[in-house]
């Protein structure tokens, strides 16, 4: 960055609210030496600095991508409307936060695709920071603009925006694709030479190699290479060790207050209960754990280098980790007298926590939350959950033994068969989880009982059994919504629910095909940003979209898909078949459970990748 575009920027730094999002130069951050045959990576993460500083993913390949002497990554994150406008008022572009070098500049700009109400601000970063929106349209010497995450399992809806997509686990295939673009611009080659030889890599999916035809209704009806690089289906990454996968030892401090600014250990991988809405638990199999002597040192090393005084265990599923209390008691005896606080997200309320609850009390009693998900036992037994209403009781009953006296719920409204008698049932558990915390001894009970509930829309989402279930309309989401308003009015429960607008959105993105392409394009020429919090979605401004595309948003959100309908995703090899799927889906209306797969092989397919799992 020049001089002169220098001083614009410190005279909008001072203007703008959080100027801190914008400096960079955070404790443990990377600024590397730009030089000839290093391969320069902007890693983008489409939200705001607080969002982006508390995903563990960027961290781990900030810190991958930075250990290796051939390659260089910088970050840069969605600025907020203030300093979006100030930036195209003073002519600057977006730029890196280590060396404050434009996005256009680097040799790949790479997003991690986690929310799908994330899209329109990719491709406001791609035009602030001077590259242009649509691939078609970029020239020899943009970037190659690449694409991961759990969304990307779904990349058809960014087609026309993303080079090439990253299938899976991203520590290997990272590396790979950006030495390919490395070497491939150092020996001069075309911009589709370097994509085709992308294509080639395992894992990478190049969606301009592929074109898609309809069927008269709107349903996809083939897809199919264009080029022989391109293979159909793509097969995701998988690193089966983690004790051998990359992990950081120092993440960068940020100076001012992320939304989870704390140490978070990355404990396990995947998931085995099969619950039919979860997706990351089909995404992320087979269940691929980290020994306690790993995260011992990883912990020690982090410690030292951050001064973060709260630790948080990370996965799907941390009640399932196999060595958890072992790992508690462990950290505790290492950590609990320089007043570091460890925090259990994601419990099961189907195991006994008791020894693991009062090992993370010890020093600080944080809130404890829980995922019931379903308000009756037949709608449970539908989602495959595998717990029951004793479980959660017993299970929250320890916990205010333990001396914990705030507990979180969640749970989903519009599931598949759900009925206004399972909705209430949401607020006969609150009543019960109130009543174990006055059934446990004044002695033992912690004051300041605070229940929070909160209720998500479902979402049918791909590669889950529920991936050919209708949304249900906005009209009955907000008035199954005003009905838990009602009975949930209840002392020390507090309700909390999400936008059903934004879930109808995220609906349509989800299973969305190449065509909503062009409703995202209309939305961004519209102005529409930031989507995911709340003062700026705009849903008016969506729907003239979809209108100006030609599209109607039901057709993507409130359909039921038939057993042979060919999807979007189907490019796409996770390992879990669809037919696996479909029969998971039989079995939910049937209302039958099946049980954890660590017991014996369901079949879901994850035995033709070479040591994913012992089924």
């Amino acid at each position: 960055m020049d001089e002169m575009v220098s001083r614009r920027l410190e005279a909008l730094l001072a203007r703008v609210q959080r100027p801190a999002r914008y400096v960079g130069g955070e404790l443990n951050a990377r600024v590397k030496a730009w030089r000839d045959g290093v391969t320069t990576f902007a890693f983008c993460f489409p939200d705001t600095y607080e969002v982006a500083m508390s995903h563990l993913g960027m961290k781990i390949i900030y810190d991958l991508v930075n250990r290796q002497e051939d390659l260089l990554c910088e970050r840069a994150m969605m600025p907020w409307t203030d300093m979006m406008d100030g930036l195209k008022e003073e002519g600057i572009p977006l730029y890196s936060l280590e060396n404050k070098v434009p996005l256009s500049r680097f040799d790949a700009v790479g997003f991690t695709l986690q929310y799908e109400m994330s899209y329109t601000n990719i491709l406001h970063m791609l035009e602030l920071g001077g590259i242009p929106v649509k691939n078609a349209d970029r020239g020899e010497d943009d970037p190659i603009v690449i694409a991961g995450g759990p969304c990307a399992c779904n990349p058809e809806p960014l087609y026309a925006f993303i080079d090439a997509f990253l299938m899976g686990d991203g520590e290997e295939v990272t590396l790979e694709a950006l030495r390919l673009v490395g070497q491939g611009r150092r020996e001069g080659l075309k911009r589709a030479e370097i994509l085709s030889r992308l294509a080639r890599i395992p894992g990478v999916y190049v969606p301009a190699l592929y074109e898609a035809a309809y069927h008269e209704d709107g349903t996809l009806a083939a897809f199919m290479p264009t080029d022989p690089a391109a293979s159909l289906p793509v097969e995701k990454r998988v690193a089966l060790n983690l004790d051998e996968a990359s992990y950081p030892e120092d993440i960068p401090v940020p100076f001012t207050e992320a939304v989870h600014d704390r140490i978070v250990l990355e404990v396990m991988r995947g998931c085995t209960r099969g619950c039919r809405f979860c997706q990351a638990g089909m995404l992320y199999r087979p269940v691929r754990e980290r020994s306690a002597e790993k995260l011992f040192e990883l912990a020690q090393k982090l410690v030292d280098a951050t001064g973060y005084e709260e630790m948080s265990l990370s996965s799907l599923s941390t009640g399932d980790y196999s060595q958890l209390n072992e790992l508690v008691q462990g950290l505790n005896a290492r950590f609990a007298n320089k007043g570091i606080s460890l925090s259990l997200p994601s419990l099961r309320i189907d195991g006994h926590l008791e020894e693991a609850l009062s090992d993370t009390a010890r020093v600080k009693k944080s809130g404890l939350t829980f995922a019931p998900e379903a308000g009756t036992q037949r709608l449970r037994d539908v989602i495959n959950k595998g717990v029951t209403e004793e479980d959660l009781l017993r299970t929250v009953g320890e916990a205010f033994a333990q001396g914990f006296s705030q507990v979180k719920l969640y749970f989903m409204i519009g599931l598949p068969t759900e009925t206004d008698e399972d909705l209430l049932g949401i607020a006969d558990l609150a009543r019960k989880v109130a009543g174990a915390y006055y059934a446990t001894p004044k002695g033992r009970r912690a004051r300041g009982l605070r229940i929070t509930v909160s209720c998500a829309t479902f979402v049918p989402k791909p590669f889950t059994p529920f991936q050919w279930a209708a949304q249900d309309t906005l009209e009955e989401i907000k008035r199954k919504q005003s009905l838990l308003r009602g009975a949930l009015n209840i002392k020390n429960v507090t309700f909390n629910w999400h936008d059903p607008e934004v879930s109808y959105l995220e609906a349509c993105f989800a299973r969305g095909d190449r065509k909503m392409a062009d409703v995202l394009y209309q939305a961004y020429l519209r102005g529409c940003r930031l989507d995911g919090w709340s003062e700026q979605f705009d849903l008016d401004s969506w729907f003239l979209a979809f209108r100006d595309a030609g599209l109607d948003p039901q057709f993507y959100a409130n359909r039921e898909r038939g057993r042979d309908e060919l999807f979007p995703w189907d490019l796409l090899d996770i390992g879990v078949t669809k037919a696996y799927l479909w029969r998971e889906n039989e079995l939910a209306h049937a209302a039958k459970t099946t049980p954890d797969c660590r017991e014996y092989c369901l079949g879901c397919g994850l035995t033709r990748f070479e040591g994913a799992c012992a089924g």
